[in-house]
């Protein structure tokens, strides 16, 4: 009698979670370097001044939250969710933007099929989750020009930085412009038809040529027309019922000051409250260079930016440092449980659902 052998097949979901966990330990690997400069320096701080970080991130997190689903509320499209929803899924959107290396794709994959119980599909998801960028950006721009206004007032602008305010006054002019662009362009339904057209033709014909025929269509026009014709309708009815931005727009604001504060709080515990202006046009532009060239250029241009304006180099370089490093454990602790809760509960649905939206 032959026995069997048995068979062991691995679930979708402890495939997912065993790759989530490979890539944070590549991630606390390649900063490794960083946490141990950052752990050096805990004793030079006021731990009491410290520890407000632990609100003001849960506070920051559940605006991000809002975002969301207050425009999901304005739409009625949202079922009702508590604050403690709110902010949980902003911690896993969070902790999936950074332990994903994909540019923040990978947060939208996420976010698409974590919405879509509370009634969003995944072309209103990726309106969202683009509307999201584009309001902290413009936040980002409005705190950059309180900067500059309060270094002007107060004199506090050095000769060699003195670049650096035109240059910031010249970008902030170029964001807003190219976004006000895009949503021109967006608002076409001809130009978003023909883009669906051209580029799930485009895409079809690599992924051909890239498996030598052995994949074709893997995008279908249908899914694609659906997916940018919803994203289309968002952005129409948005621009038609601008009351529906306001409660965005406003918690988008408090989200990005938020941010800021999050370097405030480190620099006040060593004892340097005062750079804040420096620590806002900084972060805007070392944003604008990370988004452009992702791998550590954010820290480098926001430590550049700081400097050129007056504050200390070394200063500069541990307030940026301590607070990526705290960022990264606190995005890891907080947002990692709730990610492992929520990917546990995918079954042969979930997961159709996913590839689906993929």
């Amino acid at each position: 009698m032959t026995m069997s052998k048995p068979k062991f097949k691995l679930s979708f979901r402890t495939i997912l979670s065993v790759l989530t966990f490979i890539l944070i330990l590549y991630v606390v690997y390649a900063n490794f370097g960083d946490i141990k400069e950052a752990i050096s320096h805990i004793g030079e701080t006021n731990i009491l001044i410290l520890i407000l970080l632990i609100p003001e991130q849960l506070f920051m997190y559940f605006c991000c939250g809002q975002m969301f689903f207050s425009y999901m509320r304005a739409k009625k499209d949202a079922k009702a969710v508590s604050p403690w929803t709110l902010m949980r899924v902003s911690l896993e959107l969070n902790f999936v933007n950074h332990a994903v290396p994909a540019g923040g794709l990978g947060g939208l994959g996420y976010i698409t099929w974590r919405l879509k119980p509370f009634g969003a599909t995944a072309g209103q998801s990726s309106f969202m989750y683009i509307l999201r960028y584009v309001i902290t950006i413009c936040a980002n721009q409005l705190q950059t020009i309180i900067a500059i206004i309060a270094l002007l007032l107060f004199g506090a602008v050095p000769v060699t930085g003195a670049w650096v305010i035109g240059f910031t006054a010249l970008l902030s002019v170029g964001i807003i412009a190219a976004i006000a662009i895009i949503i021109a362009i967006a608002s076409s339904k001809k130009r978003i038809d023909w883009f669906a057209k051209t580029g799930t033709n485009f895409v079809n014909w690599l992924v051909k040529k890239i498996t030598f025929g052995h994949k074709t269509d893997i995008l279908k026009r249908e899914i694609v027309d659906k997916y940018l014709g919803d994203a289309h309708e968002d952005l129409m009815t948005a621009r038609r019922h601008k009351s529906m931005l306001i409660r965005p727009i406003l918690w988008g604001i408090v989200y990005s000051f938020l941010e800021i504060a999050t370097y405030w709080i480190v620099a006040a515990s060593l004892g340097h409250p005062q750079i804040l202006p420096q620590i806002m046009i900084g972060e805007a532009i070392g944003s604008v260079m990370g988004a452009i060239v992702p791998y550590g250029l954010y820290e480098l241009g926001m430590v550049g930016i700081m400097v050129s304006l007056g504050v200390d180099a070394g200063l500069s370089a541990l307030v940026v440092l301590m607070t990526r490093v705290i960022v990264l454990a606190s995005t890891i602790v907080s947002g990692y449980g709730f990610y492992q809760h929520s990917i546990s509960k995918i079954g042969r649905k979930e997961k159709a659902e996913i590839n689906h939206d993929a």
